[in-house]
C-alpha cells in the first residue's frame, strides 16, 4: 500500500517517492496482465511525464484484468451510458478499494469534514442489487458510506426522479440539524432543487445545515441553460450559512480519486496521484496551455487504471491557491472536440 496515503491529501509531496512507486506499478501490470504487456514497454521512466498510459476508450473495448497471488477481483464497475451505449468495464478488486475507499474519505473530509451524519442518496434501492457489477453512479454514492450514520435511498423509480421519499425525508429532518444529500448533478436537479413535490417540506429545510456533494457532469441539464450559480443558490436558499455544495469530477477509470471544485474554482490533484497535461495532436507534456488531461494514481493494483489518457481538456495553473491547498491544480476546461459525451465526467 502506498505510503502517500498515510499523509494529508494536500500536503508538499515527495515526488520522487511517487515516481517509484508508479514504475514499480507500471511493472506490476505488465507482470500480469497480458494485453497491458503489449501496449506498453519496459523502460522504467526517469520522469512522471513518461509513464506510459492508456486511452480512456480501451475500456470499452477490454476488460483489463492484472492477475497476482495477492490481487482477488470482486465485481465490474461499470461507466455510465455515452452516446455509444458502451460502457468501460473496470474490474474491482479488494485491496485497491480499500485504498480507494480511504482515498475518497480523506479528499471530502478536506471539504465538508470528518463529522457523522445522515445520508441522503437520492437514487433507488433497487439500484443496488446488480450481481457482480456496479454503477459508476451507485459506486460514487456508496464512496460517502465514511460520513454516514445513516444512510437513505428515497427514489423509489429512477425512471421519474421526482418520486421522491417525502415520509423518509421529513423523519430524517425531523430528527436532524446536519446531513449530506448525494446525487448525480442531474438528478440533484430534477429531484431536489426544481421538484415541486418537496414544496410540503420546504419549512423543514429552513436553518438546516447540508452538504450537497453532486458529480456526473452538466451535460443532461445543458438544453435548460442551467449556469453553477442558479443551480447553488437552488440548493441553498433558507439553509444555515454553513451549507454548501461540492461539486466534483472522477472518472470510473480513476476510481477512487476525485476532485472537487475548491472555494477558489479550482481543482487540486491529491498527493497519490497526478496529472499531466498533453498535446492533443502530438501527445507531448506541454505546460501553461490547454491541453488534454492524462491522470494517473496509485491505488489500481487489480487492473492498469493507474494512467489514462481522458477525452477532457484542462489547464494546470501555477502559483499557490487562495484556498490554501498545496500540491497542483487545474481547470477544467470541457471535451476534446467530437469526443463522445460521458455520463460520469464532471464537463
Amino acid at each position: 500500500m502506498t505510503r502517500l496515503l498515510d499523509l494529508p491529501p494536500y500536503s508538499n509531496r515527495n515526488e520522487s517517492l511517487f515516481l517509484k512507486e508508479m514504475n514499480e506499478l507500471v511493472s506490476h501490470h505488465r507482470t500480469g496482465c497480458d494485453e497491458y504487456r503489449l501496449l506498453t514497454n519496459s523502460q522504467s521512466a526517469s520522469d512522471i511525464s513518461e509513464i506510459p498510459f492508456l486511452h480512456v476508450g480501451l475500456f470499452k473495448s477490454l476488460t483489463l484484468r492484472t492477475e497476482s497471488e495477492n490481487i482477488i477481483h470482486q465485481r465490474d464497475l461499470l461507466s455510465s451510458a455515452t452516446t455509444s451505449g458502451v460502457s468501460s468495464v473496470i474490474p474491482l478488486d479488494s485491496r485497491s478499494s480499500g485504498m480507494q475507499a480511504r482515498s475518497v474519505a480523506a479528499i471530502l473530509a478536506d471539504y465538508i469534514g470528518n463529522k457523522k451524519r445522515p445520508l441522503i442518496i437520492l437514487d433507488s434501492p433497487k439500484s443496488l442489487r446488480s450481481r457482480g457489477k456496479v454503477s459508476a453512479r451507485i459506486a460514487a454514492a456508496m464512496s460517502l458510506q465514511h460520513f454516514a450514520e445513516t444512510t437513505s435511498l428515497v427514489i423509489p423509480d429512477m425512471s421519474d426522479v421526482t418520486t421522491i421519499d417525502l415520509d423518509r425525508i421529513s423523519s430524517v429532518l425531523n430528527e436532524n440539524d446536519d446531513l449530506i444529500i448525494y446525487g448525480f448533478t442531474w438528478i440533484l436537479w430534477k429531484s431536489w432543487a426544481e421538484n415541486p413535490a418537496l414544496d410540503s417540506i420546504k419549512e423543514s429545510l429552513v436553518g438546516k445545515t447540508i452538504s450537497f456533494v453532486h458529480s456526473g457532469g452538466w451535460k443532461r441539464l445543458e438544453g435548460e441553460a442551467i449556469e453553477r450559480r442558479q443551480f447553488e443558490y437552488a440548493l441553498l436558499e433558507g439553509l444555515h450559512q454553513d451549507s454548501k455544495v461540492i461539486d466534483y469530477y472522477g472518472l470510473v477509470e480513476q476510481v477512487g480519486i476525485i476532485y472537487p471544485l475548491c472555494e477558489s474554482g479550482f481543482r487540486h490533484v491529491p498527493i497519490w496521484a497526478d496529472i499531466i497535461i498533453r498535446d492533443p495532436w502530438t501527445s507531448q507534456s506541454i505546460t501553461d496551455e490547454v491541453g488534454q488531461i492524462q491522470l494517473l494514481n496509485l491505488l489500481a493494483l487489480g487492473a492498469p487504471y493507474h494512467s489514462v489518457l481522458t477525452e477532457d481538456l484542462g489547464e494546470i495553473i501555477s502559483g499557490e491557491c487562495a484556498c490554501g491547498r498545496s500540491g497542483k491544480r487545474y481547470n477544467l476546461i470541457g471535451r476534446i472536440p467530437k469526443a463522445e459525451i460521458r455520463g460520469c465526467a464532471n464537463v
